[in-house]
């Protein structure tokens, strides 16, 4: 029987840097992780690539996977929404396979409501000015939006308990080795694994 994957969501504040961070765990050589790409109705910037990046999608499109019931989780972010799309996660978890997630604090918590067992991540900034001085050097956002965006981080440093750790990312490279020794440590878990040893037993 094969073993389920786990569920690993990685989320944080706007510009603490998921997507970097993200980006350099699967470009390493010993990825073994199936990346959930995620759904957005924000417009596609400059370098993103539809599939890779997001599926990028109008508004109606994904309300309609709402309605179906085709989301793990989705959230309404500073007028967009982003969100999960169901049936690859569950597929893939039980063909053992690990499952990473980068989404948004707002959907997380859906997530641990239907997936309490995965393994949850907050990516944090040094401080918050530095978070600040990201989201600015990107240049993609107005002076009100950053504005928006540091309100809205304020309150999702905030909701950090509803998480399993936490991990400062002052240097990408530093940030990647933390998380992959969490994802390391969470498959010599007793409860993951005990269930094997029990069936073990019964057929003794």
């Amino acid at each position: 029987m094969t073993e389920r994957g786990l569920l690993i969501v990685l989320s944080g504040p706007s510009g603490v840097g998921k997507g970097t961070v993200r980006k350099a765990i699967f470009e390493s050589e010993d990825n073994d992780f199936q990346y959930s790409v995620s759904m957005t109705t924000r417009k596609q910037r400059i370098g993103e690539i539809e599939g890779v990046d997001y599926y990028f999608r109008t508004r109606e499109e994904f309300e309609a996977m709402i309605d179906k019931g085709d989301m793990l989780e989705y959230a309404e972010y500073v007028g967009n929404y982003y969100g999960t799309p169901l049936p690859y996660v569950l597929q893939t978890l039980e063909k053992g396979k690990d499952v990473f997630l980068e989404i948004e604090v707002q959907g997380a918590r859906q997530v641990k409501e239907k997936v309490p067992d995965g393994v949850f991540i907050f990516l944090t900034p040094p401080d918050l000015a530095e978070l600040r001085l990201r989201i600015t050097e990107r240049g993609t956002d107005a002076p009100e939006v950053i504005d928006e965006r540091m309100k809205v981080a304020r309150d999702e440093i905030e909701m950090m308990s509803l998480y399993d750790y936490a991990v400062v990312n002052d240097e990408v490279p530093k940030a990647v080795e933390r998380i992959k020794d969490i994802i390391s440590s969470e498959h010599f878990r007793v409860d993951r694994v005990i269930g094997k040893y029990r069936k073990m037993l019964e057929e003794l």
